[in-house]
């Protein structure tokens, strides 16, 4: 069943509807049929029908408070989006500005040049930067078609191309969740939190007390009780132990919920003991991003390009532009004196 099902939505607001005493009444009354016409509370083991309630009531209050989350996080980014919009509108005026004040020396044919170079500059770095992003998100390209301006920087590239690639030999493909399918169980990421699905090959439905669930700060332990467990390491790194939590599913299934304190990297692996997925081919954030507008998410890729380059030393895509553009100028006219210039 999803945790979305909608098929009992009318019946239970038509319910609803009919009580004075809202939501209170509604509860009430559904445990009253549960101990009048089943055996709900008595029919299992002493706190059993306790211990479900509570284990849905958090699962469902953290599905809620994900929501939430999500929603505000939305918010959040559309206001940031119009901030950054007007901040660079401002940014681009300075820059006119400025430019127009260093050529302002050129003849009125000689700046007309000047422009048509820049926009045909301007549309090749963003050809480059939409085929970077595809890159990205594939995990594969074909280098011949990567055209450099120097040989210098092509041999530069290939040369870190090549200690990335030796550095990251072995490591394994991320799946779909950007996690890892291992033998014994599976793992999926955001930069937000980590969820782990655990089967058991076992003849009955798994209980609480079957299983032995352990989530400390750094430690992970998950199996079932007298077996040697699935999962018992120190983790990549530190959670948030009260806002993770664990359920079973189907009676064979253990699922963990697990809170990153760091929500700005991607985890390699879940403990030591694993092996390590290239998080340098993760995919972030695959059906968010589908449901943004188009600017919307170029801004959010381009924002994660940058966040990638500044981790490997390299310069983001608007330090590439620039470095791109006072090149082209200054080779367009050697007479003018740049080595006192500051330029940011």
């Amino acid at each position: 069943m999803g945790e979305d099902d909608e098929r009992f939505d009318g019946m239970l607001l038509a319910m609803a509807q009919q009580m004075d005493g809202g939501i209170h009444e509604l509860v009430n009354t559904f445990f009253s049929f549960l101990r009048r016409k089943t055996d709900f509370f008595t029919g299992g083991d002493p706190g059993a029908a306790e211990k479900l309630i509570t284990e849905r009531f958090k699962h469902h209050s953290r599905l809620a408070e994900q929501a939430q989350k999500e929603k505000r996080a939305k918010q959040d980014a559309e206001l940031r989006e119009k901030a950054e919009r007007a901040a660079k509108l401002a940014e681009e005026k300075k820059k006119l500005e400025q430019t127009e004040s260093r050529i302002k020396e050129l003849t009125d044919e000689e700046a007309e040049k000047l422009q048509q170079e820049l926009d045909k500059q301007r549309k090749k770095e963003e050809k480059k930067e939409e085929k970077k992003r595809d890159v990205s998100a594939n995990g594969t390209g074909d280098s011949s078609n990567v055209k450099m301006d120097t040989t210098d920087s092509k041999q530069d590239n290939t040369e870190s191309e090549g200690e990335e690639d030796e550095k990251d030999k072995g490591k394994l493909k991320p799946n779909s969740g950007n996690g890892a399918d291992l033998p014994n169980y599976r793992w999926t990421q955001t930069l937000a939190e980590v969820d782990l699905i655990v089967p058991f090959q076992v003849g009955f439905r798994l209980k609480g007390k079957d299983v032995v669930v352990e989530i400390q700060r750094r430690h992970l332990k998950v199996g079932l009780k007298g077996h040697p467990p699935v999962i018992d390491g120190d983790m990549y790194n530190e959670i948030k132990v009260e806002e993770s939590s664990w359920l079973i599913d189907d009676g064979k299934i253990v699922t963990v919920h697990l809170e990153k304190i760091n929500k700005m990297e991607w985890w390699s692996r879940i403990v030591a003991t694993d092996p390590e997925i290239n998080t340098k081919k993760v995919n972030p954030e695959n059906s968010k991003l589908s449901d943004l507008d188009g600017e919307t998410r170029s801004m959010v890729e381009k924002m994660m390009y940058d966040q990638r380059q500044k981790s490997m030393g390299l310069p983001t895509s608007d330090e590439q532009k620039k470095q791109d553009i006072l090149k082209k100028f200054m080779a367009q006219h050697p007479e003018m004196d740049f080595s006192k210039a500051k330029f940011s």
